[in-house]
């Protein structure tokens, strides 16, 4: 993470005036960022254009939240309920909110022949989470370029299965929707019952799954994998992520379809081939991508567990994913293993990790466990639904996942802002949330050490 504090510049920017460098406050510049995106987004999705019936403020700002966070949560029908201009919008909030506004302004800014100064390179570094702020250009080039690159092959593959189905017009739309929802981990669907309908089609389940979980990759990972090409080469946290996240979908894969092979309303009824494929894609959807083959509501509860887990892990960083990130999650594995091993650092592939980067870590976890417990115990004394669908309902959201047992249409007024909030914290960061309110103090002082029983 880079070091943003207002007495902290690289070299090559120490002429600025530090009365300039009091200024900003990344987080909560980010932070406002999605706000006003999303306000922008609910005041669109508010026109008489952009429905088919009038709906509420509420239901525009929840819809919008949704979008920019790329969650996928709805309390309407996005197929029925909202026009193509609806629609329209809610794909471009996808978009926005999933490859970042920081990444828009940035090649705005470069196409309007203008060049970035000192608080715009901190603000692109820090949603980019690079400490090298000469670099957020060719970040920002690669993410728009990966984007579109990897879009437009999935569009052109879901258009070709989709089109003896659909026709010309039908099929273009229909792929370019998903191809953005997908690729970004939103979850949006143009039916009510998500992808269900084609729990048999293998090119919709291998494009669908590749492209939500490209997208979970990280686009720093992705940037690494095309410079190197090599695996000896790739950095530390490439091969990490990469290996972290073949071993959690196999693993995940395994379970589900031993949880759920003889459960009647999910996997039961189907073909062995089926079966597969709709384990499969059920195993790698829950770290954020939303979307679902199987009844969710149906599910076993070891699935259910499950899921919830894979939620709360979530993807890579600088990725269209949220949760705790995947680089957390593997990080406190291996601190946990270096303590019963009673080694003194931790350490991965050779590589020693430094104990402020556990700390880190070990803040995220934290954070997120509060926040979603918070918020479990307000919503739980506001409705009176079963604990595990409010529970699943806020990880989900906090995890921006966008799965649901079935509840997010009932839920009272104050639970969906509470289920929106959320949603906005899961997009930006439980610490980088945290940030817009913590106030920085320098620590001149060493104290003597203690000792405190723990375990």
């Amino acid at each position: 993470m880079i070091n943003w504090q207002a007495n902290v510049y690289p070299k090559q920017f120490s002429g600025v005036k530090c009365r300039k460098r009091q200024k900003i406050n990344p987080p909560l510049v980010l932070t406002i960022g999605f706000i006003v995106l999303i306000m922008l987004g609910t005041s669109l999705l508010m026109l008489p254009m952009a429905s088919t019936q009038p709906i509420s403020w509420l239901d525009a700002l929840f819809t919008a939240t949704s979008a920019v966070t790329v969650t996928g949560l709805v309390v309407i029908d996005t197929g029925t309920d909202l026009t193509v201009f609806g629609q329209s919008v809610v794909m471009l909030l996808i978009q926005l909110g999933g490859i970042g506004f920081m990444t828009v302004a940035v090649i705005s800014i470069l196409s309007l022949g203008k060049t970035l100064g000192l608080q715009q390179r901190l603000l692109a570094s820090r949603a980019f989470d690079t400490n090298d702020l000469t670099s957020v250009i060719k970040v920002a080039k690669y993410v728009l370029v990966y984007s579109l690159v990897i879009e437009s092959v999935a569009f052109c593959l879901l258009f070709i299965s989709w089109f003896d189905d659909y026709g010309v017009l039908k099929s273009a739309y229909h792929s370019l929707f998903y191809t953005i929802s997908a690729f970004n981990n939103a979850g949006f669907a143009l039916s009510g019952d998500s992808l269900s309908a084609f729990k048999g089609d293998i090119t919709v389940n291998v494009v669908i799954t590749a492209l939500f979980i490209i997208g979970g990759l990280g686009f720093t990972v992705l940037i690494d994998i095309y410079k190197q090409k090599r695996w000896s080469l790739l950095s530390t946290n490439t091969r990490l992520v990469l290996i972290a996240t073949l071993v959690l979908n196999c693993i995940a894969f395994i379970l589900i379809f031993f949880f759920e092979h003889a459960n009647p309303a999910t996997l039961a009824p189907l073909s062995t081939s089926e079966q597969i494929l709709t384990a499969w894609f059920q195993a790698v959807t829950p770290r954020t991508a939303g979307f679902n083959t199987l009844p969710i509501d149906g599910l076993s509860q070891d699935s259910t567990l499950l899921t919830m887990l894979l939620m709360v892990i979530g993807g890579g960083s600088v990725s269209t994913a949220s949760g705790i990130k995947l680089g957390t999650f593997v990080i406190l594995i291996l601190a946990m293993r270096s303590y019963l091993k009673q080694q003194t650092t931790v350490t991965v592939f050779n590589r020693q990790l430094s104990d402020k980067l556990v700390i880190k870590a070990l803040s995220v976890m934290i954070l997120y466990l509060f926040i979603a417990f918070t918020s479990i115990m307000i919503i739980t004394k506001l409705e009176q639904g079963s604990l595990l669908d409010i529970t699943f309902e806020a990880i989900s959201a906090l995890s921006t996942v966008g799965l649901s047992r079935g509840i997010t249409g009932d839920l009272s007024a104050p639970s969906q802002l509470i289920i929106i909030l959320l949603m906005l914290i899961g997009r930006v960061g439980p610490l980088t949330f945290a940030y817009c309110f913590a106030r920085q103090h320098s620590q001149p002082l060493t104290y003597p050490t203690t000792s405190i029983q723990i375990g």
